[in-house]
């Protein structure tokens, strides 16, 4: 058995997201006088648009709708992604280089929007035949849903797939769907130690992913 596709995570893989959605998020709570309670960024990693913006509204306290905190926050990351990408460095060549030797799909978190804004941005449109928002199927990360979800959509069996991920949940979420599962760790949030586990092959960054490295998983 070899790995015959590779199934990409976005924030912290491609775009180091994490501190714009922190910072983004944070500063959103605080005009309602709110703050992020002690675990709400670890958790939030990972959660699928209706999951963190019912956690900001229910539990963080922001008294707006679920509905209408996601419009808010994802207005506002949009114009964000607009004028100023964060881009991690290499990881449009790696995708590119990586494409050209498998069929890459993007398995996000994000909402659509926000995926469909950073792949213009980054000139990366055509690259993915399969894009995914877990607002797209039932679950979230750390549930599989998405990752089983996107290696249907390649007409292929997710045992002969790999994932690229970096959060705890994502790392979760390519486990339990059965996917070859590599972990590229964020710095400033670098995932748990039962998370990192799950991975076959851990690299500091995306640039430093290699085909050959990919082709040995299995």
């Amino acid at each position: 058995m070899t790995i015959r596709a590779v199934v990409f995570d976005l924030d912290g893989v491609i775009i180091d997201s994490e501190e714009v959605w922190e910072e983004v998020r944070r500063g959103y709570v605080a005009e309602f006088g709110r703050s992020f309670r002690p675990d709400t960024q670890d958790r939030m990693m990972g959660m699928s648009t209706g999951e963190w913006s019912t956690h900001l509204a229910e539990e963080v306290g922001v008294p707006r709708t679920p509905a209408q905190v996601a419009d808010d926050v994802l207005g506002r990351m949009a114009s964000r992604y607009r004028d100023d990408l964060p881009l991690i460095p290499g990881s449009v060549d790696a995708v590119r280089r990586i494409g050209a030797r498998f069929p890459i799909a993007l398995a996000s978190s994000s909402a659509r929007i926000l995926i469909d804004q950073v792949l213009a941005t980054a000139g990366l449109t055509d690259a993915f035949p399969v894009t995914l928002s877990t607002e797209e199927v039932p679950r979230g990360k750390p549930f599989p849903d998405v990752y089983l979800a996107a290696a249907e959509k390649l007409g292929l069996d997710p045992a002969v797939c790999a994932a690229v991920e970096d959060s705890s949940n994502g790392l979760r979420s390519a486990g339990a769907a059965g996917l070859a599962v590599i972990a590229v760790p964020h710095g400033v949030y670098p995932p748990a130690a039962d998370a990192l586990a799950m991975a076959s092959l851990v690299v500091p960054s995306l640039g430093e992913l290699s085909v050959e490295a990919i082709d040995r998983l299995r």
